[in-house]
């Protein structure tokens, strides 16, 4: 029996018991989320590229394969995923990236996970394997049932091997240093979000007392000189400052290390959001769109109002409590029950990732 056959089966004598299945790629992203609960689903025995055509910008990958091993094999061809996913541990794999739909600094300039998903096949809760959209980028026929899958936390369905659209490495890069207190830097990023700049992205955050700008631009060699002309600032050695938009990646910058007792949240807001009221000055990417912010488990309230009266919503995302509930922001009744009617459909039973998404979901 085969891998995949091995795991239908799973599901199918879990939906006829009722018992919560927990599914897990390399367990990187453990921490994000609501609580773990169920008998564990592993995909690591779902390894492999399955079809690579970079003259096509496409490549099918199943689930439980290496975030790692696929970007090496995309960047031999000199290729990537533009989007940035973060990994967050060794271990990542290509399903938990689309499962926790997570992007890195790039993602508001080149967009989303869930914007280069071309199709997906998953298995459900009645232990059926489903194909949804396809492998080429315009693909309009029937519901666009793959994003959905993006950020669902494995709540409707095992992704079992997934089709993305990919991209070539860009020929230039250069990342300029300005410093500026909070309220000019968003004021500018906004400025030159109306303008045909290489802009790729952007990181703000207070450095000894004194606000600091950096940018990442990519793009032709020319288009990447001439920006660094006109924006100004100090141009760092590419050396140095790549390696440091990874760790930003992957939250290894000395801002992330929290305090005792400090939980980590990150807002999503839009663009144009002026300078928050929030507890701590925080560290603001994707050219304002997202504010991440350390606080104690007391500003919660203050924090997700914060974010709502600025037109966006707040993440409990990282915590050393281990009574934290309530970590993603309360949908509206409409939409929790949009939410609810997709959950039977795909999961009548209710066995995948119970509670990891929303405390009763």
């Amino acid at each position: 029996m085969d891998a995949l056959s091995s795991l239908a089966d799973r599901i199918r004598a879990a939906s006829a018991a009722g018992t919560p299945l927990r599914i897990r790629g390399g367990g990187t992203k453990d921490f994000y989320g609501e609580r773990l609960e169920g008998e564990l689903l592993s995909t690591q025995d779902l390894d492999g590229i399955v079809s690579y055509e970079p003259s096509e910008l496409v490549v099918t990958v199943r689930a439980g394969t290496s975030l790692a091993a696929l970007e090496a094999a995309l960047a031999e061809r000199g290729q990537c995923l533009p989007f940035e996913p973060p990994h967050f541990g060794a271990g990542a794999t290509v399903g938990g990236m689309v499962a926790s739909g997570l992007s890195g600094p790039a993602r508001a300039s080149v967009g989303s996970v869930r914007d280069y998903v071309l199709g997906l096949q998953l298995v459900n809760g009645r232990g059926e394997a489903l194909v949804f959209g396809g492998q080429v980028m315009k693909n309009v026929a029937g519901y666009d049932v793959s994003r959905l899958m993006v950020g669902a936390m494995g709540t409707l369905g095992l992704i079992t091997e997934v089709s993305l659209k990919v991209l070539p490495v860009a020929p230039a890069e250069a990342t300029l240093r300005l410093r500026l207190p909070q309220e000019e830097a968003l004021a500018r990023l906004n400025t030159w979000g109306g303008q045909p700049l290489p802009l790729n992205a952007s990181c703000w955050l207070e450095e000894e007392g004194q606000g600091t700008l950096y940018l990442r631009l990519r793009g032709a060699r020319a288009a990447v000189d001439a920006a660094c002309r006109s924006l100004g600032g100090e141009r760092l050695d590419n050396a140095g400052a790549a390696p440091e938009w990874d760790r930003l990646r992957e939250q290894r910058l000395p801002w992330f290390t929290a305090a005792a007792g400090q939980d980590l949240w990150r807002l999503s807001v839009p663009q144009t959001a002026p300078v928050l009221e929030l507890p701590a000055v925080p560290l603001v990417e994707w050219h304002g769109a997202q504010r991440w912010v350390h606080a104690a488990a007391a500003d919660a309230g203050r924090i997700r109002e914060t974010a709502l009266r600025a037109g966006g919503h707040a993440t409990l995302f990282r915590t050393a409590r281990t009574d934290a509930s309530g970590r993603m922001t309360p949908l509206a009744p409409a939409l929790a029950a949009i939410h609810e009617r997709l959950k039977q459909q795909f999961d009548p039973a209710a066995v995948f990732n119970r509670g990891r998404l929303y405390p009763h979901f």
